[in-house]
């Protein structure tokens, strides 16, 4: 049987563009490199536990913990170290604590706002961001007040979400990060903070914020699950991205310094689409479900856990991120410290 061989020589004409001369070696693939990582573009999502040299697993999340107070500031600590500028507060509340109208998440001096104050005490330079959404506040698990007939009452909410925004600028947070979803909460929260002479206090906006199935270990987290029915109400239809464009062009108009879609790797086309609208910041939540089955795999041996993760990470950022909230920011910060 005649063997078919091609030669270099007679193949010249036709491959005269050759893409793998700039992935022959390290150095140029790096040169080369278009999209690229740097701790100080993650953000650390952290969550806030009462008590003192409190650590308490979060099972479905590995490697995430609850950390009281003073464990927080260790870990803070330890993140600016590794290059990271930012965490975002999140306060476990016990049931205890919970009501209808998530009365504690407008109490001087909760936790949230204790935890504010001693972490800008102990590292002044760490940006401080803060969630601003009652589910883990209330019985019921939902993001905003509820009438007699079980519907998210909005306009209501608004007034709560103001105070928790004004408690959290006057604890000396940098960033006040509205996750719920109701309208007009982003321009009735600058109102609150302009008022109350806290203009210089940024709002990230949850821009686009999808009722999305990957949230399921960060209820485990909060214990925060909603108690009956759903979101979809409020968050957003996955099959919607024109809804997504009309969100953060509202928040923009509104006074949204620095927008977000969530989650980030089920929607990087909403992303890049959002990107080529906006000039503002612009963020991905690399949420919960999303970390947790890249760490389910890895320790199974079914992936590469450092790659992966930093795979995904990689494409958020190709997609448009500026910046991006992520569980693996202490580890792929430790990763890019390596390189």
């Amino acid at each position: 049987m005649e063997t078919l061989e091609m030669t270099t020589a007679s193949l010249a004409v036709d491959l005269i563009k050759r893409p793998r001369r700039n992935r022959k070696s390290a150095a140029i693939r790096s040169f080369v490199q278009e999209t690229r990582l740097h701790p100080n573009q993650l953000i650390a999502p952290l969550f806030i536990l009462e008590g003192s040299n409190q650590r308490q697993e979060i099972s479905s999340m590995p490697d995430v913990y609850r950390l009281s107070i003073d464990l927080v500031i260790k870990e803070i600590e330890e993140l600016y170290r590794l290059g990271i500028r930012a965490v975002d507060l999140f306060a476990y509340v016990p049931s205890e604590k919970k009501d209808p109208y998530g009365t504690e998440a407008i109490r001087e001096g909760n936790l949230l706002q204790k935890a504010i104050i001693a972490i800008k005490k102990a590292i002044p330079e760490m940006c401080v961001m803060v969630d601003i959404a009652l589910d883990p506040y209330t019985d019921h698990g939902h993001d905003g007040l509820v009438n007699a007939a079980g519907e998210i009452i909005n306009d209501s909410t608004l007034e709560v979400l103001g105070k928790m925004s004004l408690l959290a600028a006057e604890g000396g947070a940098d960033v006040v990060a509205p996750s719920d979803m109701m309208d007009g909460r982003i321009g009735y929260i600058r109102q609150v903070l302009d008022e109350a002479g806290f203009c210089d206090v940024s709002i990230l906006a949850y821009a686009a914020k999808y009722a999305s199935s990957f949230y399921g270990p960060f209820r485990d987290a909060l214990n925060s699950a909603p108690k009956f029915g759903d979101k979809k109400t409020y968050q957003m239809n996955p099959a919607n991205w024109r809804e997504a464009i009309l969100e953060c062009s509202l928040d923009e108009a509104e006074g949204a310094d620095l927008l977000l879609i969530k989650p980030a790797l089920p929607y990087l086309d909403v992303i890049a689409k959002v990107r080529e609208q906006t000039q503002l910041p612009l963020g991905g939540y690399h949420v919960s479900g999303e970390y947790a089955m890249i760490m389910a795999a890895a320790q199974r041996g079914w992936l590469d856990e450092k790659r992966a993760m930093t795979e995904c990470l990689l494409s958020i950022k190709r997609a448009g991120a500026d910046f991006i909230l992520t569980y693996a920011a202490k580890k792929v910060a430790g990763y890019l410290s390596q390189e």
